[in-house]
């Protein structure tokens, strides 16, 4: 098994509470799916800088992350798989899937 950064980009962010309830209610239960596979359930992501190699720094990023999440999988593919049934996919979102090489 190895462990895979699920980044997560863009989606919506509900302002009603009822609205709220129901993100909650799906992202609970997209993890209780999940189950063992969950290392870091991980959180939302606020502000947003971005420091260029000559030292630069500006605020934002051209394609900013939203929030993270750590699962294990099998491989790639088994993880992709995972990630298939987040809730931010069916709110406009995308998530990223990468590898974390242990050093």
């Amino acid at each position: 098994m190895a462990n895979f950064l699920l980044i997560y980009h863009g989606g919506s962010t509900p302002t009603d509470p009822a609205e709220v309830d129901q993100a909650m209610a799906e992202w609970t239960a997209w993890f209780g799916r999940l189950g063992g596979a969950v290392v870091d359930g991980g959180n939302p992501v606020g502000a947003v800088r971005t420091v260029a190699a000559d030292g630069s720094v500006t605020d934002g990023a051209p394609d900013p992350a939203t929030g993270y999440s750590i699962l294990a999988a099998p491989d790639l593919a088994g993880a992709v798989a995972l990630a298939s049934g987040c809730p931010l996919l069916a709110h406009g979102g995308r998530v990223e899937v990468a590898e974390t090489i242990p050093m």
